[in-house]
Formats: structure tokens, C-alpha cells, sequence
């Protein structure tokens, strides 16, 4: 079976995730498109794939024409919470898998039946009129109208999915939701668990793919630009981090740096996947931008992660839904520099006032200070855990995040279809 296969241009959550799944599918034809950071991550990762087509800086619409000459050659079509693919999908008239980590997140400003509507009556005859007849939709909206069109949906398990899933799939409705427990490399895991490296590192800070519909490496890039300040103070406060890697999309591509202060050493690198994971199974001690995938491979390690402060609105999403964890609870958080500060309770705006208020941090003295000492505070508690107590937390974490294995659901998915 032919496969093609795309991810949210949104971080690297999505384009890990779509990495995982590709992995769990050895005896198909694998083929990537997609473009941005989510190819990079593709590239950085070319063992998953095929064949991998990078459409980033293609002029006017080659992109789509690929794209959509690739989806017609298919099979079947699995997109990672990108829309865009699942519409183009069912224009083309393929089977369309839709997988989706954050299915709880999406907000809808309309009724749920109003969206099952606009569906039920797209026009098939080409994209840009199925574009325009779901042009009202907000971008979250069109995710949950993506589900609603895919041939398949498979969401990984977190709070509030068991209640989403109910209210998709209403009796009457045909619609049927698949869920899942973590969506990661599993192979990858099995390998690092089972060939434990020397730790190379103290520390491992992992700031995720950091790029999506607004945040930037050079635009927007506030939170960089404070990480950057952070750095050689973390190395100045924490003699104990002798060697620190300091891991994620803004530091691939030309962009590595080193820091060396007060006898300790921080690299900035863009690792590959399974090079990562390699690197958390083998370091006690592991600061993590709070996003589910990088958190699920934490917990199949084995290792309780700390969580960085928030850099969109998703993560402040992820940390609220967990604040009865040791794991939430412990996070830092901006409300701890800040406790005034009013959050929109939106994506793009919710996002946009973490960008400001990391650079009211980063440009502040008093600001700055006080987010060093909170940080600094939440870092000792963390480090004073001791191991049952870390092994309860992963252990809370796994009931609360456990589900059917995502190869299986998967693999009975993609027989279904094949019969059909």
C-alpha cells in the first residue's frame, strides 16, 4: 500500500509523531510531503520514510500540484493534525486517516452541528471550493471538521478526549473515534532501553521545535532570546550541570552554539530523533518544554521530566489539564514571574501574550531576576526528589495517559481499508 503521509507545520510534536506512525507502518510505501519545520524534522529523520518531498520554497502553487498529484497516486493517506491534507484527501476521493494529540484542546466557536453541516455538504469537484465552503471555520474548527471528514480518527489519550470523542461520535452520526495510549517511536525506545549509552550529559534541556503559526527562530523568537540570557546563568546557579545539551529546532541548520561559564559547558544542537531519546534515556536529569510527545517518550524512558515555562498556548493548555500531576505542579509557569498577567484564553492570542511577556522578562532586570529565582526554586525541588518519588510521578503520569497501542489500532485501520 502507498502512503502518503503529512504533519501540522506546528513544532515538531506533529512531525514526531507523524515519524512514530510512519515507523509502525515497515511494510508500506512510505512517502512525505509537507513543508517548513515539519520537513525539516522529515529530513533530519529520512529512515522513516520512502521517499520524503520538501514543498518549502516552491513558487505559487507547486506545492498544492505536488501534493495533490502525490495524493492521487496513493493508497491511503495519514495526516498528523494537518487539515489541509485530510480536505485535499477527500477531494481526491482517498481513504484519509486523521491522528490527532491535542484532540481535547481544539475550541469551537460554533456548534458542533453546524460544523457536522458544512461536511455533510462539501463540494468534491477541487480543494480551492472545498477551501472556500469551509472558509468561516477557525483553524481549531477545521481540525475538528477534518475528523469529521477523515475515514479514520486516531487521538491519543489525555483529559477531556473521553468527552470529545462521545460528543463526535453521537449515535447516529457514523463517526467513530480511535483511542490511543502515546503516540511515539516505539522500536526507537526498545532499542535505547535495551543498549543504555554512557551519560554523556548532566543535563538535557529540550525545547521542542518551538516553530508554529507565529512563534519564529527569528521572528517573534522572544522566549529564545530569554532561553539565551537563561543559559549561562543555569551554568553559573547549578554547578552540579557540568555538561549540559540544550536540544531543539532553533539550534539546527548553522544555528549550534556552545556556552562555556563558571566551569560548565551548555551545547545548543539539533539532535535526530532517536539520537535524542538516546540522550534522555541516559540523563537523570531532564527539563522539557511541555509538549505531549516529548512528555510520553519521558515516561516510556522511565524519566520525570521538569517542565520549562510556556512557550503557546498549548502548553499552557497541557499544564493546566495536569495540575493534579507531581509533573504539573512542579512545572515552572510565567504566572510565577508575573501572577498578574492575564492570559487570553485563546490560541494565536493566548500565544502572542507569552511572546510579549517573554520580553518583558527577557528586558527587565526585576523581571529577570525573579524569573531566575523561581525557576531556580522549582529546578531544587526537582532535583531533591528522590527516585521512588520520581517513579511515582512517571507511574501517575502512565494511568493518566495509557491507552490501546497506536501500532495495533493502526494496523487493523489500515486492513479495514485495504479491504474496502
Amino acid at each position: 500500500m502507498r502512503i502518503v503521509m503529512g504533519a501540522q507545520n506546528c513544532g515538531f510534536g506533529p512531525a514526531s509523531e507523524l515519524v512514530a506512525v510512519s515507523r509502525h507502518l515497515p511494510g508500506h510505501e512510505r512517502v512525505f510531503v509537507g513543508d517548513g519545520v515539519t520537513a525539516v524534522f522529515a529530513r533530519r529523520n529520512p529512515d522513516a520514510f520512502d521517499d520524503v518531498h520538501d514543498t518549502s520554497g516552491m513558487p505559487g502553487t507547486a506545492g498544492a500540484e505536488v501534493t495533490d498529484d502525490l495524493l492521487r497516486g496513493s493508497d491511503h493517506v495519514v495526516s498528523v493534525m494537518d487539515a489541509e491534507l485530510v480536505f485535499r484527501a477527500v477531494v481526491a476521493r482517498r481513504p484519509v486517516t486523521m491522528v490527532d494529540s491535542l484532540f481535547s484542546f481544539w475550541r469551537l466557536a460554533r456548534p458542533l452541528d453546524r460544523i457536522r453541516d458544512l461536511c455533510a455538504t462539501l463540494p468534491r469537484s477541487g480543494y480551492p471550493a472545498a477551501d472556500r465552503h469551509l472558509a468561516g471555520l477557525t483553524p481549531h474548527e477545521r481540525i475538528v471538521a477534518a475528523h469529521l471528514l477523515a475515514t479514520h480518527s486516531v487521538v491519543q489519550n489525555f483529559p477531556g478526549v473521553t468527552e470529545r470523542a462521545a460528543e463526535l461520535a453521537a449515535p447516529g452520526t457514523g463517526h467513530e473515534i480511535h483511542r490511543t495510549g502515546s503516540i511515539i517511536d516505539v522500536a526507537g525506545l526498545r532499542d535505547v532501553v535495551a543498549r543504555p549509552a554512557e551519560p554523556e550529559y548532566d543535563l538535557l534541556v529540550n525545547v521542542g521545535g518551538f516553530k508554529n503559526f507565529l512563534l519564529d527562530f527569528d521572528v517573534n523568537n522572544d522566549y529564545l532570546r530569554l532561553l539565551h540570557r537563561w543559559i549561562p546563568d543555569l551554568l553559573r546557579d547549578w554547578p552540579r550541570f557540568r555538561r549540559v545539551l540544550v536540544c531543539g529546532g532553533p539550534f539546527g541548520e548553522g544555528r549550534e552554539r556552545t556556552y562555556t561559564v563558571a566551569g560548565g559547558r551548555a551545547d545548543c544542537r539539533f539532535l535526530r530523533q532517536r539520537e535524542l531519546l538516546r540522550v534522555a534515556a541516559g540523563t537523570a536529569d531532564h527539563l522539557l518544554a511541555p509538549g505531549l510527545t516529548a512528555l510520553h517518550e519521558s515516561i516510556a524512558l522511565g524519566r520525570l521530566p521538569l517542565a520549562m515555562h510556556e512557550q503557546h498556548y498549548a502548553h499552557v493548555f497541557t499544564m493546566r489539564a495536569l495540575d493534579g500531576t507531581l509533573f504539573g505542579r512542579g512545572g515552572g509557569r510565567f504566572a510565577d514571574v508575573v501572577p498578574s498577567h492575564s492570559l487570553p484564553e485563546d490560541d494565536f492570542a493566548g500565544t502572542a501574550a507569552l511572546v510579549e511577556l517573554a520580553g518583558r522578562v527577557r528586558e527587565d532586570d526585576g523581571l529577570y531576576a525573579r524569573f531566575r529565582r523561581t525557576f531556580n526554586e522549582r529546578i531544587e525541588h526537582y532535583v531533591s526528589l528522590t527516585p521512588p518519588q520520581r517513579q511515582e510521578g512517571v507511574e501517575e503520569l502512565g494511568k493518566l495517559l495509557d491507552g490501546e497501542p497506536v501500532h495495533s489500532v493502526l494496523t487493523d485501520l489500515l486492513g479495514t481499508s485495504r479491504a474496502a
